[in-house]
């Protein structure tokens, strides 16, 4: 009998680490066995930073860190397989979105990509493995991002009340569903993003936990008023967004547009402002009143939460767990499921969320050779 055992692999825009998720799909709604998440290594995550800017000489880079990063998932694999004693024998494949070091769905030959090479992957671990999941539904018309909501329909959709799936990791995205099956979603702007960066910068901590530095700051309006003001926001869906847009240099270009300079925790405190800011308008003009489910790492944060509740009155807030399914684990399950329905070649349906031409099916497939064992 094949297995219905998969693993899913995502390392996300903020690269703090590698969530590999262990799944069983014997059953219609997928069952989490397990969850790790292994940090990255400093070197190849300074590479993969180095690897989301424009520098010269990137090609050997870019190389080096695609099996580098490989190398690191295979660790993750490894790690999970010997936690549940189990054998690569026994996972019928690994779901691997890599990590994204370019997102440009826009312009005349839109393009995404993403790293940490399935060949490799699928050597070391010696488990099939499905990637690159992105490309076919943008050569089909689509952005390319975001692709969980399709999975938020499957695990998150209800008959009773109209959803938003809110997922704040470094970029933050909504996946509507409504009572009568109609699905959307989009990326709303940031989320982590610029709120790990400039506390990075100014404190070396890799993540404000519970959103303290932000609450000892003030929010400044003004400059509140100049983030918002980017066109993105305006932009109708589809649509998405990465590093490409929201990073230091477009921080520091606003802040220069601002009279004087601001306390480093009241500009902290205004970029969590502007998450929720983003958020709340994107969800407000699209539906009225609901749940609002939140998964990913901003869901961990208190104060973000508390925020998101004040700025959405109508709506009831609560994380994912609340439904069964642990925030941090949500996108790696995912792939797990885009894994499942590749090695079965099942369409997936991103027409509405990515805004593509028709159903694709989803990822390249790499089977395993001799090391299954």
């Amino acid at each position: 009998m094949a297995s219905s055992i998969y693993i899913g692999l995502i390392s996300g825009t903020s690269m703090d680490g590698i969530d590999c998720a262990l799944v069983d799909f014997s059953e219609r709604r997928p069952e989490q066995i397990d969850f790790i998440n292994l940090p990255i290594p400093e070197d190849l995550r300074q590479k993969l930073l180095n690897l989301c800017e424009d520098h010269p000489g990137q090609i050997p880079l870019l190389g080096e860190a695609d099996v580098e990063f490989a190398r690191a998932m295979a660790q993750a694999v490894e790690h999970i397989l010997d936690k549940n004693r189990l054998k690569p024998t026994q996972i019928a494949a690994i779901g691997s979105h890599g990590q994204t070091i370019r997102h440009k769905p826009s312009g005349n030959t839109p393009f995404t990509l993403q790293i940490g090479d399935p060949n490799t992957l699928a050597e070391l671990t010696g488990i099939t493995t499905a990637a690159d999941f992105r490309r076919r539904d943008m050569a089909a018309g689509g952005q390319g991002a975001p692709i969980v909501p399709a999975f938020h329909r499957e695990i998150f959709s209800s008959a009773e009340a109209d959803r938003i799936v809110l997922n704040i990791g470094g970029m933050a995205n909504i996946t509507l569903l409504r009572k009568t099956g109609i699905i959307s979603g989009f990326d709303t702007g940031p989320g982590n993003v610029l709120l790990d960066t400039w506390i990075q910068e100014h404190q070396g901590h890799p993540y404000d936990r519970d959103g303290h530095w932000a609450k000892s700051g003030t929010v400044d309006n003004e400059l509140l008023e100049v983030l918002l003001d980017e066109p993105y926001f305006r932009l109708a869906p589809p649509k998405s967004t990465g590093r490409e847009l929201f990073n230091l240099p477009w921080l520091e270009k606003r802040l220069g547009k601002i009279g004087g300079a601001l306390p480093e925790a009241d500009v902290q405190a205004t970029l969590l402002a502007l998450t929720v800011a983003s958020i709340s308008r994107a969800i407000t003009g699209i539906i009225t009143a609901g749940e609002v489910i939140v998964c990913g790492g901003g869901a961990n944060n208190s104060f973000m939460m508390a925020s998101l509740a004040k700025a959405l009155p109508g709506f009831k807030v609560m994380r994912s767990s609340a439904l069964g399914v642990l925030e941090d684990s949500v996108e790696a399950v995912a792939f797990a499921w885009l894994a499942h329905l590749a090695l079965y070649q099942t369409p997936v349906d991103f027409t509405a969320i990515t805004g593509s031409s028709h159903p694709v099916i989803a990822g390249g497939v790499y089977y395993a050779g001799k090391r299954r064992n």
